[in-house]
């Protein structure tokens, strides 16, 4: 049996039937030219016959009333109750209908009882194409391992027929060294939070940063959490059910925009991400007079470090002031984050770490306490970014041709908007509460102010 660190046990202790706490991922592929209409249901079936399960696809959590919840090997893991097989009806195969079932599938916990991960192989999308659902407990990993971890239970070319599921792969992150390490992370509460002298000087610098920020002695470091306004269709109590959409934008346009004006992508997806927002809200009757909050996972590996479990910090960031020119907007940002960075960069990990599970407990509390439709969130949204493949994946010879990313509601955020960079595209994958409306108007906004920056930014250089 292994522990679990503190990060890890918290998304346990957050979770509820209305606020579920797995990740998930969206995986939709092109059948092999030639390949009969039996293929998806002999990929299913291919599937079960993989009945060697490996960590951490084989471990359930187990609960004690004298000590803290501990992982432990189940003795048989039966496929049948974590893979199965959809078929979409005649004359609902669109990607609205598929999108829908992804949302349905989304919003259920997963059964503790059992190891927490689940795939859903779908058959009957148009155009031959079919997709994959897949579904794992956050504290099983974050979005930067279930990314690596997908791309491991795929092919590289087309021409490989042999099938890897990701369940029976031997991943790293599991042994000894893991284990020993979370049992010192949780000897207490406490010390894990301030235990040495790098935690405490970080957590003592962010403190002052944000009392220098909170006095306007500073600008465009790590913003105050909750201090964003409540009164917005973004934020309020988590409920159950959930809505998903997308979009999506080619690569190669962003990249020319990266050059033309010296950003990252991050720098440019979350400027489409501002425009959009404003414009939805606008379109919701609300007219922020302040810069967007967001909430931003910071991954807090080193170089080359490839932990499974989570390893992140999730701190508050400041958009841009409301401006109509998109490039304004860009560069706003741009400078915004670079401080940031910087920022964080300067203080110790398990400073950030302990930060992230002090604010997020006392939003956790709001949450369970049903307080978040009165008090201010910690950000309006929560953005994060993870870097995908940057060549097609395969599966028997089928093409992926997306890679959707599906996430987790934090608390008092009726929305999460997670970017994933994989092959030829950049995805945004938006999971909202079935409470918010028009969320396919927000995914369309997404798409046009990204032209709408290329244009800004075309004419800035002509």
């Amino acid at each position: 049996m292994s522990k679990l660190s503190l990060l890890d046990l918290g998304f346990f202790i957050a979770e509820t039937r209305a606020s579920p706490k797995h990740v998930g991922g969206l995986l939709i592929f092109k059948r092999p030219t030639g390949s009969g209409a039996a293929f998806v249901k002999k990929l299913y079936q291919e599937y079960l016959s993989f009945t060697e399960v490996k960590p951490p696809f084989n471990r359930v959590i187990e609960f004690s009333l004298s000590a803290l919840p501990r992982w432990r090997q189940a003795e048989v893991v039966d496929l049948h109750q974590h893979v199965f097989y959809h078929k979409l009806p005649k004359g609902q195969s669109s990607r609205k209908d598929l999108y829908e079932l992804v949302a349905s599938l989304h919003t259920p916990m997963l059964d503790r009882s059992r190891p927490l991960w689940e795939l859903h192989v779908i058959d009957g999308l148009a155009d031959g194409r079919f997709a994959m659902y897949q579904k794992l407990h956050h504290a099983c990993a974050d979005g930067v391992t279930m990314a690596r971890w997908t791309a491991q239970g795929l092919s590289e070319s087309a021409d490989q027929m042999a099938l890897t599921p990701v369940w029976s792969l031997k991943l790293g992150g599991h042994g000894s060294q893991r284990t020993q390490a979370s049992q010192a992370l949780l000897q207490s509460t406490w010390k894990r939070v301030l235990g040495n002298s790098r935690t405490v000087l970080g957590i003592g610098r962010l403190a002052a940063m944000l009392l220098l920020e909170s006095v306007h002695l500073t600008k465009n470091a790590i913003a105050l959490p909750f201090v964003s306004s409540a009164k917005t269709p973004l934020t309020g109590q988590v409920t159950s059910g959930r809505q998903f959409a997308s979009a999506s934008v080619s690569m190669e346009r962003v990249n020319k925009v990266r050059a033309s004006t010296r950003s990252t992508l991050n720098h440019i997806a979350l400027t489409c991400l501002d425009g959009a927002l404003r414009r939805y809200l606008q379109d919701q009757g609300v007219e922020l007079s302040r810069p967007i909050t967001i909430q931003m996972p910071v991954n807090l590996r080193k170089e080359g470090e490839k932990t499974a479990g989570n390893k992140i910090g999730i701190i508050q960031v400041e958009l841009s002031a409301p401006t109509p020119d998109p490039y304004v907007r860009l560069r706003n940002i741009g400078y915004s984050l670079r401080n940031v960075r910087n920022m964080v960069d300067s203080v110790a990990p398990e400073a950030i770490a302990s930060y992230t599970i002090i604010t997020g407990l006392i939003a956790q509390l709001a949450e369970l306490l049903q307080l978040s439709n009165q008090m201010p969130p910690m950000g309006n949204t929560l953005v994060s970014n993870v870097a995908g493949p940057k060549t097609h994946l395969y599966v028997k010879g089928a093409r992926m041709e997306e890679m959707q990313p599906i996430s987790t509601l934090p608390p008092s955020n009726l929305l999460n908007i997670t970017l994933f960079s994989y092959a030829d595209d950049l995805f945004f994958g938006l999971i909202a509460t079935d409470e918010l409306p028009e969320l396919d108007k927000l995914a369309e906004y997404v798409a046009c102010e990204f032209t709408a920056l290329e244009a800004s930014v075309h004419e800035a250089h002509t």
